[in-house]
């Protein structure tokens, strides 16, 4: 069961999450994120030291510590409780502290990142023990690590989680945090933003658990932004394609990575509402029988190359060498079209942008869109659906569209559109595609 940082934001969710856990009839193994907000200020307190403004960053760790020490005293009732909880919070703070006092390195970022989640899981436990349940705090730091690629070691996480649940096999409550691990290095690091759902899966993979559950502050995956547009529904049953393809662009209930995991051991992922538990939430599973249009999401900050170059396109070995432009500065694709004179491409890590377009530049001539868009409509066997893609582009027929591209996958059709056209073109798609 993974918690994020709204669940156990204030004192009463916190409450909530005790309930929530304590009623499952099986041996649980809780992941919790920071508390809200918690991680934004760590990341000030970091940006604060390295611009070596040490003033900022010391009014930055009082006001975060202003936070901590008004949230224990409503958390806890007991003098034994509150006292620990005194003593959690000089441990942490103090470290932060320290680090007005030495030298800024990238390590010791990853390590003021680390406290959030740390902080969050003691003071849980804390709850926890003074109510008299018994529960056992993990160290996420002892069993999750990633390799020089950044990739977790599944293998390893499992090797050691299970080692270290076999010792305390009499235990049926585990505590331990989202988001933080150990590298190749053996120094503290992360699994990046919304990196907790990523914890809950691999965690969940490592020990084959009956089902992962993410609870979060909505109702499951929606069909659609419900910020953006109205009339939008959770939806009941997905596979881990479907999953994965609106995670990855852009449905912000559920880490982009944290599919795989679970689908690898085929562990089910139930997406459920901390502050409705009795709703029914979303259901993800390997294989789902409804076909066509399910969900529509949208991923900003996408950016457009074009590489023209009729002499070349066709010769062979010249996508290959496109391609490696891009693998040698480790910047992922989106989306790819092509014609018999102009490749076209998206990416959405702009670190390297400068670079890439001088490289590109030896195979042709590189035009760049900024500012871009990409529309996802995600559905079983959507592009193979009759009708289905009519609905999708009769939907667009007033946005400019830049590029298209289905059929690389059996689940998406994606629509790269200007940023300014994606409001538009989400309440557009969900009156058109849409049976109400």
């Amino acid at each position: 069961m993974k918690f994020g940082g709204t669940s156990v934001g204030r004192p009463e969710r916190m409450h909530q999450v005790k309930d929530l856990i304590t009623r499952s009839t099986e041996p649980t193994l809780v992941v919790l994120s920071a508390l809200s907000g918690t991680t934004n200020a760590l990341v000030g307190i970091g940006e604060a030291l390295a611009a070596a403004d040490k003033v900022l960053a010391k009014d930055r760790i009082d006001t975060l510590h202003a936070h901590y020490l008004n949230f224990y005293p409503e958390l806890l009732a007991s003098t034994s409780g509150r006292a620990k909880a005194e003593g959690i919070l000089k441990e942490h703070f103090e470290f932060l502290n320290i680090l007005l006092k030495i030298s800024f390195n990238e390590a010791i970022q990853r390590d003021i990142l680390a406290q959030g989640e740390l902080l969050s899981t003691k003071l849980f436990h804390t709850l926890l023990e003074e109510l008299g349940i018994s529960s056992m705090l993990l160290s996420a730091l002892d069993f999750m690590s990633i390799d020089e690629n950044s990739e977790p070691e599944l293998g390893k996480i499992s090797e050691r989680l299970k080692a270290i649940l076999a010792q305390h096999s009499d235990q049926r409550l585990f505590i331990t945090q989202g988001y933080i691990c150990k590298n190749h290095r053996n120094e503290v690091d992360n699994l990046k933003r919304g990196g907790s759902d990523y914890t809950a899966s691999l965690v969940a993979a490592a020990i084959q658990a009956s089902v992962c559950e993410i609870w979060t502050d909505i109702d499951g995956m929606h069909n659609n932004d419900p910020r953006v547009v109205d009339r939008t529904r959770p939806i009941a049953e997905m596979s881990f394609d479907e999953a994965a393809e609106l995670a990855y662009f852009g449905a912000k209930i559920l880490h982009p990575a944290s599919i795989w995991p679970a689908q690898l051991h085929n562990v089910p992922v139930r997406l459920l509402n901390t502050m409705d538990p009795a709703a029914a939430g979303t259901l993800i599973k390997a294989e789902v029988a409804e076909t066509g249009v399910k969900a529509i999401a949208a991923k900003d900050g996408i950016t457009a190359i074009k590489i023209k170059s009729s002499r070349m396109l066709l010769a062979y070995g010249f996508l290959r060498r496109i391609f490696e432009v891009f693998e040698s500065f480790k910047t992922p694709i989106d989306m790819i079209t092509t014609s018999e004179v102009a490749v076209s491409v998206t990416i959405d890590d702009l670190s390297h942008l400068e670079q890439i377009v001088e490289e590109l530049r030896r195979f042709g001539t590189v035009e760049v869109d900024s500012n871009q868009a990409i529309v996802c409509v995600v559905g079983n066997q959507v592009a193979e659906t009759k009708g289905a893609i009519q609905s999708v582009m009769d939907s667009l027929v007033d946005i400019p569209v830049r590029m298209v591209s289905f059929g690389g996958s059996k689940h998406n059709v994606s629509i790269l559109i200007d940023a300014q056209y994606k409001v538009q073109a989400l309440k557009s798609l969900n009156e058109g595609v849409f049976t109400w």
